[in-house]
């Protein structure tokens, strides 16, 4: 089935790219995960006792829908271009028709990724490599002042994860718990990577 019979599916429009129209080199294009992928995930990790995912750079919201959608978790987006946005809200509009029997919550977000306040109840982060390293850093270290402050496991989601990430993420208190490869491709780097802080690390 191709992704726009999928969007059709949950009601949305999501496939295609979007780079920023003007030179912002910490921020990247926006490019949606396959539902190839999405599948491999969600048939490989089941958000058990996940309370709130949080995707940083969400686009058009393709990941929130899906996961939605799919295990009826809280989700939350967060999206730093405009008019992305707003094609985020437009799809959400048309997704709570199909959806409207699920009635766990969910939003979109418009702002820069490392001024979003991670609440308590956010405990599961979601990326795919929405930005620079160097943002990256300033939301994990968000999240381990949230976790600090009000202690519980979390959990970062990483596709197709950037060697800096990764790197960075050595230093940090995280470990990996799963690594899940996509089938049917011959990019090492087509995996997710789930990182886990649990409390006893904090």
């Amino acid at each position: 089935m191709t992704e726009r019979k999928r969007d059709e599916l949950l009601g949305i429009r999501t496939a295609g790219t979007r780079d920023w129209n003007y030179d912002i080199t910490q921020y990247y294009r926006y490019e949606p995960t396959s539902y190839e992928a999405l599948d491999t995930l969600s048939e490989n990790y089941k958000f058990d006792g996940v309370n709130r995912v949080v995707d940083f750079g969400c686009g058009r919201g393709r990941v929130a829908f899906y996961l939605h959608n799919r295990f009826r978790l809280p989700v939350t987006g967060i999206e730093a271009n405009s008019i992305t946005y707003e094609e985020a809200l437009e799809n959400l509009t048309s997704y709570r028709f199909k959806a409207n029997h699920i009635p766990a919550p969910i939003e979109f977000k418009l702002g820069l990724a490392q001024h979003y306040t991670i609440d308590k109840a956010d405990d599961c982060f979601y990326f795919f490599n929405p930005f620079s390293v160097h943002i990256f850093g300033k939301v994990v270290n968000n999240i381990l002042r949230s976790v600090t402050r009000d202690k519980r496991m979390v959990n970062l989601i990483l596709y197709y994860p950037f060697p800096d990430y990764i790197d960075y993420l050595r230093i940090k208190p995280f470990t990996v718990v799963k690594e899940i490869e996509v089938p049917n491709t011959i990019d090492i780097r087509e995996k997710f990577l789930i990182y886990r802080l649990s409390e006893e690390d904090i």
